[in-house]
């Protein structure tokens, strides 16, 4: 199981986000994004429609219709009802649950910058855990930084 934490310094999550989730789905993967917060799930549902204007990823608000057959499904639990096996946490909150797809990415900026390390610390000694670390540089290009 893999951890990615991205910290958020330049770019908001509503323009990171939308990347990771094509190479997802163009790998064959279904993502569930998930967000306690219901402005910011409406706010990746329209980033996901307008990122680039020569594509499109199909997605859908969980509830919204049939969540079994989306590629992205966007929700406030970590259901997969779209049978997930990658989940992005965008709001800043780490969820446990997580631990239960194959690959987890954590997007957190500022503001939650002392639970995202409180999470890293404590996937520290989980077994079968590997954490890697993300940062941007001024450009918003993204490094591993650990």
């Amino acid at each position: 199981m893999q951890v990615d934490f991205y910290h958020l310094t330049v770019t908001p999550v509503e323009r990171a986000l939308p990347g990771i989730a094509v190479k997802v789905v163009d790998g064959g993967g279904r993502l569930l994004v998930v967000s306690g917060e219901e402005r910011q799930r409406r706010q990746i549902d329209a980033s996901l429609w307008t990122w680039q204007a020569d594509s499109f990823l199909p997605h859908a608000q969980a509830g919204a219709g049939d969540d079994a057959i989306q590629p992205v499904l966007i929700g406030e639990g970590v259901e997969p009802a779209n049978g997930a096996r990658f989940v992005a946490l965008i709001d800043g909150v780490w969820r446990e649950e997580a631990l239960g797809f194959d690959r987890a990415f954590h997007f957190f900026d500022a503001e939650k910058i002392v639970d995202a390390r409180a999470a890293w610390k404590a996937l520290a000694d989980r077994e079968g855990v590997e954490r890697r670390y993300w940062k941007q540089d001024e450009n918003g290009r993204w490094s591993q930084a650990a």
